[in-house]
This record gives C-alpha cells, structure tokens and sequence, in this order.
C-alpha cells in the first residue's frame, strides 16, 4: 500500500491538516468512474504521429484528423512522400498546423533512413526525433513498448497538483515526483486513466466535484453536501 501524507490547502495556512492519501485507494476509485483512454491505433509509428499532433489540440480533435491522415498516407513511406501542401491542408483543424506537418514528414524520413521504418523502444532515440519530448516518447514507450514510464500530459499534471500529490510547476517536474510516490504497476496507465478522468471529472473548467469519487479527501474540491 502506498500512502501520501499531504497538507490540506483548504485548511488556514497556520493550522494545516494532515491527510493519508492511499494511492491504491485513489486509482481504484477512479477506475470505477471512468474507463482509461483509448489510443485508436496500434502501430507504434500511428501512435508517435499522432501523440506529435496532439500537442495544444483537443483530444476529439487529434482523433478525427489522425484518421484522416493515416487513411491517405497508410505507411511511412507514403507520408515521407507527401507533399507539404498537402498535409496541411489535412492538418489544418488543428494548433500549429504548419509546422507540425513538416514535422511529421520529417519523421517518417528520419523513420526509414536511420531507424529502417521502426520506431526505436528508447527514450534516448526517440526524443532525438522532431517535435518529440519527454510526454510523447512516455506514451510511445509505455502504449506501444509496455515499458514503465509515465507519461505526464496537461490532465495528468493538473490533477496530481490539485489533488495535492505534487507541488510541481512544470509536467517534468511533476513526472519525477510521481515516480517516487506511485507504485510502479501503474505508471503505464496513470497517463490514459488521468487523461479521461480529466475530460470527465476533474476539468480545467468547471470541474464536476459533485460526481467525483476524490471529493472528500481532494484539498481543491468545490463539493457541498
């Protein structure tokens, strides 16, 4: 059993309260709200280009266009093919479109020529590669590879710090502090049970504490009885 012990933030600076965080406990509960998000893809070169087009867009978003995309370009060697027009006029719905074209074709080139059309199962390969950081080879390693890592998104980062798991400033941050207080069974699926528990429950706006099975231990809760 892994216990957090952490400050309460709803209680007056000079009278803070101690609450055990039961890690176990919190990942059961949310499993009984919500069911892990699903990457649509299996081939682990779908999953890196599109985990790249997610990047500052909406989940439902990257969905549609990654389809649309592996649909006209359904292997590598056709997207390293493609013209630059063309996948930008396929991207367009979604932020940072140009350049995330050209960042993507650039991949799949890079795929064939250095890699012979294999996504590398290393952390160190695979940030080398454009538009690739630490949240992308995490989901790319743990979704595709089953390798321990967690993948520490927007939703994953936001829900740790509101929970009072973390203290962090910054996603790399808040991967390091998780490391060492979540148990290592769970770090494959922290990134897709956080990224629908944060779509659902606990939103950026307007979080649904009323339905959330944290409210009674969640230093950040709106929730009135």
């Amino acid at each position: 059993m892994h216990k957090v012990y952490k400050m309460s933030r709803a209680m007056p600076s000079l009278c803070l309260q101690v609450i055990p965080m039961d890690m176990d406990d919190i990942i059961k509960r949310i499993k009984k709200t919500v069911e892990p998000h699903r990457i649509p893809f299996d081939d682990p070169w779908k999953v890196l280009i599109s985990t790249v087009l997610s990047q500052r867009t909406r989940d439902e978003t990257t969905g549609e266009i990654s389809k649309r995309l592996f649909q006209k370009y359904p292997d590598l060697e056709k997207l390293s093919r493609a013209e630059l027009k063309d996948l930008e006029n396929i991207l367009r719905p979604i932020g940072f479109y140009r350049e995330k074209a050209k960042r993507i074709r650039d991949i799949a080139r890079i795929l064939i020529r250095e890699y012979n059309g294999i996504v590398p199962e290393n952390k160190e390969e695979l940030i080398k590669l454009p538009g690739v950081g630490t949240k992308t080879a995490n989901i790319v390693l743990s979704v595709c590879f089953g390798k321990d890592y967690i993948a520490v998104d927007t939703h994953v980062h936001r829900i740790s710090n509101r929970l009072g798991l973390v203290n962090t400033r910054s996603p790399e941050e808040t991967e390091k502090e998780l490391m060492k207080i979540v148990d290592k069974k769970y770090w494959k699926e922290l990134n897709l049970l956080l990224v629908e528990f944060g779509k659902k429950i606990c939103r950026l706006v307007n979080p649904r504490c009323n339905e959330c099975p944290l409210r009674e231990i969640c230093p950040s809760s709106n929730y009135v009885a």
